[in-house]
């Protein structure tokens, strides 16, 4: 029998921490609470924890804060919930990392089938494999290195490149690349896979001046091709 996974719940209403705490262990998780958002980071550095279901607006430090410290070092499933349901905030928050989103009010059921669903994902994930010399892919730690320079990647980048250098050469569709990037059900528009595709080329640029790795083929997609 697998080990029960570790979920923290980052919560500083009372009675939805509670709420999210009876059903997570009525499932098996082992749950864990903190209510401040500047306790989150020195936590998660001295405990192991599985999934962090992160509240957007908490005191101290706000969730998107919280997620892009935590990406910085940490593997954990990253949840945001979040009341504030504007579309800004909802591509920020996964952007920098998050793997999916809560809206309030939500059904306690829904949030147990969504934990578990990024459960299934991110802990049985295959590891990436580049056929590019000198590109390394660490999926364990979300790191990407080029020619052993850091990229500084966001989990949502890495996705896409691990993608592409899996099998240089072969075009990808935009809907294939959302599909790799948010395997969730969420809404997602052609603009925002050119807004990765542009990031990652910028700093794939910053460590490799003057050469291109991501092309894109007019009315289709992209694929990757290293030319140095």
């Amino acid at each position: 029998m697998s080990e029960a996974a570790s979920i923290l719940i980052v919560e500083d209403e009372d009675k939805i921490a509670d709420l999210l705490r009876d059903y997570l262990r009525q499932q098996g998780y082992v749950t864990h609470r903190l209510a401040r958002g500047d306790a989150v980071e020195d936590w998660v550095r001295h405990n192991p924890v599985d999934l962090v279901l992160l509240d957007l607006m908490l005191p101290g430090r706000n969730g998107l804060e919280v997620c892009r410290a935590l990406r910085a070092f940490s593997t954990a499933a990253i949840i945001m919930v979040t009341a504030r349901v504007d579309e800004i905030d909802r591509l920020l928050g996964l952007e920098l990392g998050a793997d999916d989103y809560i809206c309030k009010p939500f059904s306690p059921r829904e949030v147990v089938a969504r934990v578990a669903t990024v459960l299934r994902r991110t802990r049985h994930a295959p590891a990436a494999v580049s056929k590019t010399p000198g590109l390394v892919l660490d999926e364990s730690a979300w790191r990407a290195t080029l020619d052993g320079a850091p990229l500084d990647l966001t989990a949502v980048e890495f996705k896409l490149l691990a993608l592409l250098a899996s099998q240089p050469g072969r075009i990808y569709s935009r809907d294939q690349l959302m599909d790799a990037m948010y395997r969730d059900e969420r809404v997602v528009a052609d603009r925002t896979v050119d807004s990765h595709v542009k990031k990652l080329r910028r700093k794939i640029a910053d460590v490799a001046p003057g050469h291109e790795f991501v092309h894109s083929v007019y009315g289709v997609g992209y694929h990757f091709e290293d030319r140095r």
